[in-house]
């Protein structure tokens, strides 16, 4: 809201001190600002506001809320509306009345699902006090001499702590609205989804060519949904010794599942779940016919578990993998357009010495380029600029001329990949797998 749509409502407020509704929108514009000091103060100026409607008070408890006053929002939060009962968990949880937060915000989902919110579910589970489950003695934890695969799981699959959002990707807004309407949402509102008997977690496949951000993508999405992301090296499950294999894969996802919410990645997919008739090792058939098991969850739960594979040769995985339950959601990674390589070469230069650099124009001449090509760009005008550097004894910031003269010296990598994916779309598209791949050339005039 601008300044002078909220000035024009704070007049209309001063007209009508007892229009709560009216009260309630330019609190939360405040709020929304982070302006707490201004909407306490214009709060503790406004009278009969116990009666107002559920909404309306549950904007008004925020306030108090925001302003580090719990108590008085619990008074405002009488009431067994969603709006209210969410509010009132919140302050309940920041009185450490924990259980009674719980119960509150229990109800709230159960009768509202949408106000889901599990930043707050988390905040009040963590703060309550553990139970004591000894009974009968101390439990004793049993390690078998055969856990090798999940001690090896343990020391190799470190949990990635850095955190990366779709605000952090360049481009790719429509897949990026994809993975949110079938991914994320599931992971932020499960209650609703289970509702509609819709399962949280699953698999989904990103293919395209290389360099295009799939990995980047799966990370992000991990993000986004608050999950553990947990990146699979193809060398954390392939092993020399009949089992082994299988064993860790098996491990890999016991891990995921004891983490959950969780997001197994696979990239390079292929090499573990590449088409069974093309092989001559029985144990690459029986590797894929355990991921197919584990990804089933036919004596496991995997609720809460997303696996998320990437592969440049779709046409490489083996058909089981497609059907409903497993990889059953297919996104096309195409190269970046002009909009998004600008925005990647904003983001890569922002982060490097430059000065009078024009991103855009650079963008338009870099068609077909993917995102890894843009960094190549963006590393050999580095180089440039270091050589600048040492020879003027001084830094030398990157600059248009550098990127230029880059971009004479690159080559998109993304065309002999579009080639071969053109044929399969053209000659092998089962099920319109490959549509959005001759939807992607037809666009770009590459058919």
């Amino acid at each position: 809201m601008d300044d002078a749509t909220l000035a024009n409502l704070e007049a209309a407020l001063e007209a009508t001190p007892g229009n709560t509704k009216l009260l309630s929108v330019v609190l939360r514009a405040l709020l929304e600002r982070g302006d707490v000091d201004a909407a306490r103060a214009r709060l503790g100026e406004a009278q009969d506001i116990a009666s107002a409607a559920a909404e309306e008070r549950a904007v008004f408890a925020r306030v108090w809320i925001q302003a580090a006053e719990p108590e008085r929002a619990l008074a405002l939060s009488g009431g067994e509306e969603p709006a209210v009962l969410v509010v009132r968990a919140d302050a309940l949880s920041r009185l450490e009345r924990y259980e009674e937060a719980l119960e509150a915000y229990q109800r709230a989902v159960e009768k509202n699902p949408t106000l889901e919110d599990p930043e707050l579910l988390a905040r009040i589970q963590a703060a309550r006090p553990q139970k004591a489950r000894r009974i009968g003695g101390p439990q004793l934890r049993v390690v078998a001499n055969d856990d090798t695969a999940a001690l090896e799981v343990t020391r190799w699959l470190v949990p990635e702590t850095q955190r990366v959002t779709f605000a952090d990707v360049g481009g790719l807004d429509h897949v990026k609205d994809q993975v949110n309407k079938r991914i994320i949402l599931p992971f932020s509102k499960p209650s609703l989804f289970q509702r509609f008997k819709k399962r949280v977690g699953g698999g989904i496949l990103l293919y395209g060519p290389p360099g295009c951000g799939k990995t980047l993508l799966a990370r992000a999405t991990a993000g986004e949904c608050n999950a553990t992301f947990f990146n699979v090296a193809i060398s954390d499950v392939l092993d020399m010794y009949i089992g082994e294999s299988e064993r860790k894969l098996n491990a890999l996802f016991e891990k995921a599942r004891s983490s959950a919410p969780a997001v197994l990645f696979f990239d390079e997919l292929e090499a573990l779940a590449g088409k069974r008739q093309y092989t001559r090792e029985a144990t690459s058939s029986k590797l894929v016919s355990q991921f197919l098991s584990e990804m089933d969850g036919f004596t496991r739960n995997n609720h809460g578990v997303l696996v998320i594979g990437a592969t440049n040769v779709p046409w490489a995985i083996d058909p089981a993998f497609q059907r409903p339950g497993r990889f059953d959601r297919v996104l096309f990674v195409p190269p970046p357009d002009r909009a998004a390589r600008a925005s990647i070469l904003e983001r890569l230069l922002e982060k490097r010495p430059s000065e009078k650099c024009n991103p855009s124009a650079i963008a338009e001449r870099t068609a077909g380029f993917s995102g890894a090509d843009l960094e190549n760009i963006v590393e050999l005008a580095s180089d440039a600029a270091i050589e600048a550097s040492l020879a003027e004894g001084r830094e030398v910031p990157i600059e248009q001329a550098h990127l230029q003269r880059a971009l004479s010296e690159a080559r998109p990598t993304t065309s002999e990949w579009l080639t071969t994916a053109k044929n399969y779309a053209r000659y092998a598209n089962q099920g319109g797998l490959y549509d959005d791949v001759l939807n992607f050339l037809k666009t770009h005039a590459r058919a």
